[in-house]
């Protein structure tokens, strides 16, 4: 490892990227290869003052939303948006780290009662999540539902990880957008707003999804929704049509979100992925 990881890391990405690839006009014979500088800097919003001072080591401490900037002109790969991230973390905590000794430890299991009650509402997909969206617990049936389209593939799953950065999620969930919408106000309104484990994951998701995350958690209009429908493209059982209902566990800062078959064919589609007669499942109404 080299004392200017960082910049040199930055300098070798802008040379590899073309003014085309970038959008730009390629113009006469350049000197320099890839980008230039004053290049980067202006599609990254950012100035080449700063820019500079990044390449050469003299500021390290870019913020998440700098980095997503230049990852996003630099069309970065999810692995090296990763080891951006990496080259540039601070460690304890960051420059606060008294919002992190005052924090609640974040929780990483489930309740016995918690995974007993996902087990009783088998063959009802459900699932148990901390305030970041760490999938802590769940029932086999959601395994099913959610297990063929790489959700949790992870060591430690996590669904706005799975969401923003696995390609596989934007065919899971034909309307991406929405909910992408849902989990990041999900994430923004329900915790306190220096959340450090919030932060730490919003920083991430900045550097490694770029503007897609990063301008939905700074929008503030964005709303959580508690119940709501989702479409989910099941590559055995096709097109899922399922309600959400949120149980919250606020002594555990966990929530129990429970998905509920919205139309006639999802039940029965979802009998066949259990193994169950046809009407073990029966449809739910939405509200009107």
């Amino acid at each position: 490892m080299s004392d200017n990881d960082l910049g040199t890391f930055l300098r070798g990405q802008r040379e590899a990227v073309t003014p085309a690839e970038a959008g730009l006009p390629t113009g006469p014979r350049r000197r320099t290869p890839g980008l230039r500088r004053a290049e980067l800097a202006t599609l990254a919003g950012i100035s080449v003052e700063y820019l500079t001072r990044l390449e050469q080591g003299r500021d390290r401490n870019p913020s998440a939303q700098v980095l997503g900037a230049l990852a996003d002109v630099l069309h970065l790969s999810l692995a090296d948006r990763m080891l951006l991230r990496r080259l540039t973390q601070e460690a304890d905590c960051g420059e606060d780290p008294l919002i992190c000794a005052a924090a609640p430890p974040l929780s990483s299991t489930a309740r016995p009662t918690v995974r007993a009650v996902l087990d009783r509402l088998d063959p009802t997909p459900a699932v148990a999540l901390n305030w970041i969206g760490d999938v802590l617990a769940r029932n086999r049936a959601y395994e099913r539902l959610v297990g063929p389209v790489g959700m949790l593939d992870a060591e430690r799953p996590n669904l706005l990880r799975y969401l923003f950065t696995d390609a596989r999620a934007r065919t899971a969930f034909p309307d991406w957008e929405q909910v992408a919408d849902d989990l990041v106000a999900q994430l923004r309104h329900d915790v306190p707003l220096r959340d450090p484990y919030v932060a730490e994951l919003a920083d991430e998701l900045t550097v490694t999804a770029g503007a897609e995350f990063a301008d939905r958690f700074a929008d503030l209009s964005l709303a959580p929704r508690r119940v709501g429908n989702r479409r989910v493209e099941h590559p055995e059982a096709g097109v899922l049509r399922l309600l959400h209902e949120t149980l919250a566990l606020p002594e555990d800062g966990q929530r129990i979100v429970v998905h509920l078959p919205a139309d006639d064919t999802t039940a029965a589609a979802l009998d066949r992925l259990a193994g169950l007669r046809p009407g073990a499942l029966r449809a739910v109404p939405a509200a009107g």
